[in-house]
């Protein structure tokens, strides 16, 4: 009889302890099945999200391309992943940075649309000069390499914008030299569309935001 009451008292630990496992094994499969359902969630709103910038880019390409449609349709300039590219040739001369008068023109024919888009948009205007990959011309008093006559040439573009009627605090130049070609510096035909000015958007910049 004791041996039996002995018996007895040692087995209600082990199912005491298996409960206790049991209780701890769901526990665990509960915060995992959480973890699971959260990073789930988190995926889909980062996919939601991702979704939804590609759709304002999609829609502010094709703003552009609207506002745009006559100087595309007579291909007076290209517009390629949002950026309004002009041909150097168009604009000035070789180793210049004086406008032409069918470059500047052509400038005005962008101005208006491009209002428009900027009053619809709360966005700014880049305008970005490059070359090709030779080195400038000896004898060139004015630069002595293809930095300084990509910067000018961007500055040009960007003076004539404001004096035909874009506003100053929305249009800024950058320069990009050789650097980030349309295309492979092979030959005469490769390098002209190089030597190109392009005008993008991009976000415009907070009130303060230097401080």
């Amino acid at each position: 009889m004791d041996e039996l009451q002995s018996s007895e008292v040692q087995a209600t630990p082990v199912w005491a302890i298996f409960s206790d496992l049991m209780a701890a094994l769901v526990g665990i499969l509960v915060l995992v099945l959480v973890w699971v359902i959260g990073i789930q969630l988190e995926l889909s709103q980062s996919l939601e999200e991702e979704k939804q910038a590609r759709q304002a880019e999609e829609q502010r390409r094709m703003a552009l391309e609207r506002a745009l449609a006559d100087p595309l349709a007579k291909g007076r300039i290209t517009i390629r992943d949002g950026r309004i590219g002009i041909s150097g040739s168009v604009l000035f001369q070789l180793n210049s940075d004086q406008l032409q008068a069918e470059g500047e023109e052509l400038l005005q024919t962008l101005v208006a649309p491009l209002q428009v888009y900027l009053s619809q948009h709360d966005e700014m205007l880049m305008v970005s000069g490059f070359t090709d990959d030779l080195p400038i011309r000896r004898g060139n008093q004015r630069y002595s390499d293809n930095w300084g006559l990509s910067a000018q040439r961007a500055l040009t573009v960007t003076r004539t914008l404001i004096d035909q009627g874009l506003p100053a605090d929305r249009v800024f130049a950058a320069a990009f030299g050789a650097n980030h070609p349309a295309v492979a510096n092979q030959d005469e035909a490769s390098r002209a569309q190089n030597r190109r000015v392009e005008i993008s958007t991009v976000p415009r910049l907070e009130a303060g935001g230097n401080e």
